[in-house]
Parts: structure tokens; sequence; C-alpha cells
């Protein structure tokens, strides 16, 4: 089996898995791999969990062409794109409209950190102001941002995270929705209680942690 193959089965996967929890609807979100100077994109128009290995779309990260003949890209591939370009240690990119995620960016814009598997897996989020989406200007604001953060909460439309492979950017997606969920029915009662730096830094020092980190990066 090819590299490209495998990707291509790999983000149909994860593609399915964001339908089946609910982190996107119908035709909404879009993920993608980087493959050595190439990146597989979800096509536009599609809903995730119905897209076949054959209609990844295959661009070329430094032109931005598109190099098989197929399908046209996501309307977000300005955003895929700047962010490879921006990091190279970027393997994977998940964009999903989680409800809670949205919630949470209607009242709030910080979201701390509040527990284990979050400070362990996900780490700080930051925030965006809304943007129009599927412009160069969301493309930039992500961009601005992406070397900050692995999970980037964006004003009245969603979540984008990144990891180095597809695995660690999908379970991020999950974690932070989690995380958005905890914190809004917290909120509801009391002010939240977080994890101070010392707690969080504490966390982030487990050999148990690191173990797991690293078996997050290199399963699928």
């Amino acid at each position: 089996m090819s590299s490209s193959t495998a990707i291509r089965e790999e983000l149909c996967k994860y593609a399915q898995k964001t339908v089946a929890n609910k982190l996107v609807v119908g035709p909404g979100g879009n993920i993608s791999a980087r493959h050595e100077g190439t990146m597989y994109l979800s096509p536009s128009g599609f809903a995730l969990d119905e897209i076949k290995p054959e209609q990844w779309v295959e661009v070329d990260i430094a032109t931005g062409d598109i190099t098989d003949i197929g399908l046209r890209p996501s309307s977000e591939v300005l955003m895929h794109l700047y962010a490879y370009r921006a990091n190279p240690n970027i393997g994977a990119i998940v964009h999903t409209h989680p409800p809670y995620c949205i919630a949470f960016t209607l009242v709030e814009r910080e979201l701390p950190i509040m527990f284990p598997d979050q400070a362990a897996l996900v780490g700080r989020t930051v925030y965006v102001d809304y943007v129009l989406p599927t412009t160069d200007k969301l493309a930039d604001a992500v961009v601005a941002k992406v070397n900050d953060a692995s999970s980037i909460l964006l004003g009245n439309h969603g979540l984008v995270t990144t990891g180095r492979n597809l695995r660690e950017a999908y379970y991020r997606t999950e974690v932070v929705e989690e995380s958005s969920k905890i914190y809004l029915i917290a909120k509801a009662i009391r002010e939240p209680k977080v994890l101070t730096e010392e707690e969080f830094r504490e966390i982030a020092s487990l050999e148990s942690e690191a173990y797991r980190i690293q078996l997050l990066q290199k399963m699928k």
C-alpha cells in the first residue's frame, strides 16, 4: 500500500469519527493531512463521512496547485495551506463546528485548563475573533496563532486543531469540545475552579503522560 493510499484511508477514518461524534453536521468542516510537500484535503460540498479515499484532493503546499485531476478542494483551502507553510511540525489539521465550542465562543474568549487530559493532550487554547469564513482574512487570522497553540477557537464559528498526525489532531478536537462543555456546565452553577500554572506544569512533567502522548503521536 502506497503512503498516499494509507493517508487517504486514514483521512476517511477520522472524517467518519467527526460526524459520528457530532463535531460537524451536514457538509460542514474540513480536515487534511500532510505528506512530504503535499496535503490531502477534503473536497468542497461533501459531508465528511461521505468522502471516498480517492476523493481527497491533493494540493501542492508550496504553490497551492491541485496536483491531481479531481474535485474542488474545501473552501477553507487557504487556511490549511497557510498553516502548513507556517509550521513544518504540523502533520494534520482538523477544522470542525463542535456545538459546545461554538457556544463557548458566544459568551467567553479564554478557555481555562481545568483537568488533566486537557492539560496533557491540548494545553493552552487560543481564540480568534469572528472572521468571514472561507476568506484569506480567516486564513491569516489562524496562521497568526498556529505557532502559539495546537487548538484555536474561532469566534461564532468553530475550532481548528493541529497535530503531528491525524490521530493527535482529532483527539485534541474531542478534548477541547469536552472542555468547553465542562466549562459551560460548571459556569452555570458558579465560577469554575481551574488548574494553577504549577498544577498544569506538574501534569506536563508526569512520565505516564509523556508516554501516552508518545503513543498518540505514533499510532493511527
